[in-house]
């Protein structure tokens, strides 16, 4: 496997972290519960882009959108509405498709779980992402949405959308930067959340898409378990919820 040239966390600005890439940086810009910005070198890649403009407004354009799944914090029409145009590629799950309007411009590259496009300069994996506990199957089935693992300059991010410990997560090789959910009951706990990455062994970590109906998880739990089995994955708790 080829590692980034340096993967170390090297600076906090503004609850972004970046990092020394091979050939890039990359900067990753939390906005807010699933909602991201994974700035490297050239590309801006959103990912769930939810909330007000004000939340990306400090931010350069996207120069290409992924969407996870159909629901409310993942899929937000108004907000696509206002930050897309017809020169960003679109890439999203069927489902999504079908919700969307024509108001939302922009390329759409509609993706199924296991198949592998080329876009810009990345090649972008779409991974499954559904439940496994039999009180949360019907949050989401199998095959409706889209988590991603981003390839580019031989780096591999993995973005885990809503999903719960299931064998295509644990199977993933190779990952350097992965972000993973834990909130019940959409998601699993962050026992099984913490689990499962002891198992696939990113470089880096970060728990997001923490907050479910009992308030936000306990991500200094999270951190401590996997440290306490692999001190060498590196778990970065930053600020996703400051309201």
């Amino acid at each position: 496997m080829k590692h980034f040239f340096s993967l170390s966390l090297v600076i906090l600005l503004f609850n972004s972290c970046a990092f020394e890439m091979k050939t890039d940086e990359l900067f990753i810009h939390p906005i807010s519960h699933g909602s991201l910005i994974i700035e490297y070198g050239e590309e801006m890649i959103y990912v769930d882009p939810v909330g007000d403009l004000e939340d990306f407004i400090d931010y350069k354009k996207p120069t290409i959108i992924l969407i996870t799944d159909i629901h409310g914090d993942h899929l937000n029409l108004e907000t696509l509405e206002r930050i897309s145009d017809s020169m960003i590629p679109l890439v999203i799950p069927r489902a999504v498709n079908e919700r969307l309007n024509g108001k939302v411009k922009g390329e759409r590259i509609v993706m199924n779980n296991g198949e592998t496009k080329s876009i810009n300069n990345m090649e972008i994996e779409a991974i499954p992402m559904y439940n496994l506990r039999e009180e949360a199957l019907k949050f989401h089935e199998k095959g409706r949405g889209n988590g991603y693992v981003i390839n580019r300059n031989d780096s591999r991010i993995y973005i885990s959308g809503d999903t719960e410990d299931i064998p295509e997560m644990r199977a993933l090789k190779n990952i350097d930067i992965a972000f993973v959910c834990m909130n019940l009951p959409w998601t699993m706990t962050v026992e099984k959340a913490a689990d499962a990455v002891l198992e696939f062994k990113p470089q880096q970590v970060f728990p997001y898409h923490y907050r479910g109906t009992d308030g936000l998880s306990d991500v200094e739990t999270f951190k401590s378990i996997i440290n306490t089995e692999n001190e060498t994955i590196k778990v970065n708790l930053l600020d996703w919820y400051k309201e």
